[in-house]
Parts: C-alpha cells; sequence; structure tokens
C-alpha cells in the first residue's frame, strides 16, 4: 500500500486548498436522504422526472426502437459539428414553432443543438451577454432554481418580476404586467412556455395575447424556456405562446429541451432556437453562437438528437411516441385531480383545487418551512424546501398516505 501523501510540498503552492467549503445543492440533499431512508412509505417528491405508477422513469418506446434501429444502421461517430445534428434541429423547429410556421420557412429562425435544455439557457445566456455586457435577464418570481446560476453565471444581473398569486395558485398578471411595463427598452425576459416549473401555473391564451402585446410595446426582447411541450395539454397547445412570440415579435430566444416529452434525461439533448427581424441577423446570431459553443463544449453530443430526429421524421415511431406522450400528460392531470380531491375532503381549512387548473410536472404547496420538516420527519414524505412537490410521484399506492400526512401537520400547526 503506498505512503499517505506528504502534508506538505514546503513553497509547492497547492491551488485547492484555496477553495472553502460550500453546501450541498439543497434539492440534491433531499434525493440523499431520500435514498437513505429505509421506511417502506417513504414518498419522493422531489426529484424533476417523470413517474409511472410503480415509480420507474421508463425509456419510451418510441426511442427504444430508434435506438435499435441506429444501433444497427450509424457506421460512424465522427463529430457532427458545432451546430448539431441538422436533421434534429430541423424537427425541433418544427415541434417548436409547427411545421407551418412562416418564421423558419422565411429564414428568420434557426436552431442549433445544445447539451440539454440547461446548455441551451447557458448559450442563450451568453449570446445576450455578447450583445449587451450590461444587460440584465427579468425571471418569474418564483422560478426554477437552476435558472439563477446557469444565466447570473455568465455575468448577467438577474432581476424579478411578480410571476405567482398564491392564493389563488394563478398567474398575478396585473402584477407581473405591471413590472414588465417598467423595464427599459431591449431588457430580456425569461418564460416558461409552458407547466411553469416550480408552480405548474400557466399563462392562458389571452394571458399570452397580453403579454406579447406588452413585449411589443416597450421593446422587450422573450427568452423563453419549453422543458415540458406536451405534458400540459397538448403538444400544440402547450406551444401557443412561443409561436405567438415568434410570429410577432422581432427577437426571440427559445430553450428547447427532450428530457422530458422524449425521456432522453441522460442524454442531454436540447437546442437553442433563434429568431429575427430578417436571414442576414438570424445568420450573424448562429455564427455567434457556434463561436460560443465551441469556448464552452466545442461540439454537442449526437446520440439522443439522432433518436429525437428518428423519431420525429418517421412516421411510425412518431406516432408511437405522440401516444405514449399523450398518456404521461393525461397521467399527470390524474394525479393532479386525485390529489386535490383528497386533500379537499381532509383538510377543513384551505382550497386545494388550484392543483387541478395547473399543469406539468410540478406545484407549490402551501405549507411552511416547518410543516415541509415535520412531513419529512415524521412522515417520510420528501420535498423541495419551498413545498414544490413533483406530481409524477404521486400514484394509486401512496395519494392516500400523502393527503392524510399533509392534512395532519396542516391542522396541527
Amino acid at each position: 500500500m503506498p505512503d499517505a501523501p506528504p502534508k506538505s510540498l514546503g513553497n509547492y503552492t497547492i491551488m485547492f486548498e484555496s477553495l472553502s467549503a460550500i453546501p450541498e445543492d439543497p434539492l440534491l440533499g433531499v434525493m440523499t436522504a431520500y435514498r437513505r431512508d429505509p421506511n417502506p412509505l417513504k414518498v419522493d417528491l422531489g426529484v424533476g422526472v417523470f413517474k409511472t405508477e410503480d415509480g420507474l422513469t421508463p425509456l419510451p418506446a418510441a426511442i427504444a426502437n430508434a435506438a435499435r434501429a441506429l444501433a444497427a444502421e450509424q457506421t460512424t461517430k465522427v463529430y457532427v459539428g458545432q451546430a448539431g445534428n441538422e436533421r434534429f434541429n430541423q424537427a425541433i423547429l418544427q415541434l417548436t414553432l409547427g411545421v407551418h410556421h412562416e418564421a423558419p420557412i422565411w429564414g428568420r429562425a434557426r436552431a442549433l443543438q445544445a447539451p440539454g435544455g440547461c446548455g441551451a439557457l447557458r448559450i442563450g445566456a451568453e449570446l445576450i451577454r455578447a450583445a449587451n455586457p450590461n444587460a440584465a435577464i427579468y425571471v418569474s418570481d418564483p422560478t426554477w432554481a437552476n435558472h439563477i446560476p446557469l444565466l447570473g453565471n455568465v455575468g448577467l444581473a438577474i432581476e424579478r418580476y411578480p410571476y405567482l398569486d398564491r392564493k389563488a395558485g394563478t398567474v398575478n398578471l396585473a402584477g407581473m404586467l405591471t413590472r414588465l411595463d417598467a423595464l427599459p427598452a431591449g431588457s430580456t425576459v425569461l418564460l416558461h412556455g409552458c407547466c411553469h416549473n416550480p408552480t405548474g401555473a400557466d399563462l392562458t391564451n389571452e394571458e399570452w395575447l397580453c403579454l406579447v402585446e406588452l413585449l411589443e410595446r416597450r421593446r422587450l426582447v422573450p427568452f423563453v424556456d419549453m422543458a415540458y411541450q406536451g405534458l400540459a395539454d397538448s403538444l400544440e397547445a402547450d406551444a401557443y405562446g412561443a409561436r405567438l412570440l415568434v410570429s410577432r415579435l422581432p427577437e426571440v430566444l427559445v430553450a428547447v429541451s427532450c428530457s422530458k416529452n422524449f425521456g432522453v434525461y441522460r442524454e442531454r439533448t436540447g437546442a437553442i432556437i433563434i429568431a429575427s427581424e430578417d436571414s442576414k441577423s438570424v445568420d450573424v446570431a448562429m455564427a455567434h453562437l457556434r463561436r460560443i459553443a465551441r469556448g464552452i463544449y466545442s461540439m454537442p453530443p449526437d446520440h439522443g438528437a439522432e433518436l429525437v430526429a428518428r423519431v420525429w421524421e418517421r412516421q411510425e415511431l412518431r406516432a408511437q411516441w405522440q401516444a405514449e406522450l399523450d398518456s404521461m400528460c393525461q397521467y399527470l392531470n390524474a394525479q393532479r385531480e386525485a390529489l386535490a380531491a383528497r386533500l379537499g375532503a381532509l383538510c377543513n381549512e384551505g382550497d386545494y383545487s388550484f392543483l387541478t387548473r395547473q399543469r406539468g410536472m410540478f406545484s407549490l404547496l402551501p405549507l411552511t418551512e416547518s410543516q415541509i420538516y415535520r412531513l419529512r420527519e415524521a412522515h417520510h414524505i420528501y420535498m423541495a424546501a419551498d413545498g414544490r412537490i413533483n406530481v409524477a410521484g404521486i400514484n394509486s399506492q401512496n395519494v392516500d398516505y400523502l393527503a392524510e400526512s399533509v392534512a395532519t401537520v396542516v391542522q396541527h400547526a
């Protein structure tokens, strides 16, 4: 066995000794605690992945079929280039903006593959900083926790705008529009395309129309995070806001993730869509995006992108995937209905019907930190510290226990 390394190397400078300890990511801590809990009644509402009735996160059959065909047919693993898989990029434009949307047809909207939705958000933020180093990005309050480091670590200031009416569980449209109406022209506004994370409260079509009129009048630039298309109502309905913005506004960014709706989480498959006034402006922006990509990760991974492209291009696979996605969407909405019904029956105070009006994988339960702590310690129910729950963690086996536990901590507050 080798000797232990020396504690001192004389005048040699140890770089990493200058690093100070940092706290663990709170949600990762919740995940770790859940795994270590031996209690058979434990419930995981923390991690943001889709789960079936038996608690598994499956590989969609359409993706599995595409993977088998790819393994038999692929003859090279050579790089695909900084822009990524062009067939995938075209598929993402059609999926997000629609097959007949005028922006891609006229050449004023293009896509660049990125390593997941996070990669798309990051290189989009890098592009904003390249265009305006003093820019600020305005995010909803609340928003997905990882938005802050993904965008802020680029060097951009992060500001907030009101979003959630916590009492009603719906969008605080008046507060949102009032804040955005006071922003300087050219400011970037981060919007959730659908299935708002962490609240589940989405803009209605009428509210999107109010918003786009304000953005147009105030000359604000929307940056849309589209991570859950197809998991709110349908592929077409969920894309309403993004498509409206690209149709009406001269500049729009859309970060797309395929993790949830295609089930390719670990493949890190996403894209950044940029729309501008004309094809020349888009070409310039795309050149900057390619250079940004080159300086961060050089080339994107291709496997997941190729699978998504094949599923989108081949009619049988697309139909199979669409049916699977529709089933996932229906399942999430059914779990919302089930939890709302049981909480409504058990809790004397509070209206939980907001769960049925929200969409997607997440909602915020109106719980205090002490209540969330008691749920974890006394009932083995794990969720984020702000009360965010993953609706996909609810199933027929645990919904009664979950509702009874929530009612217990609420009524004994």
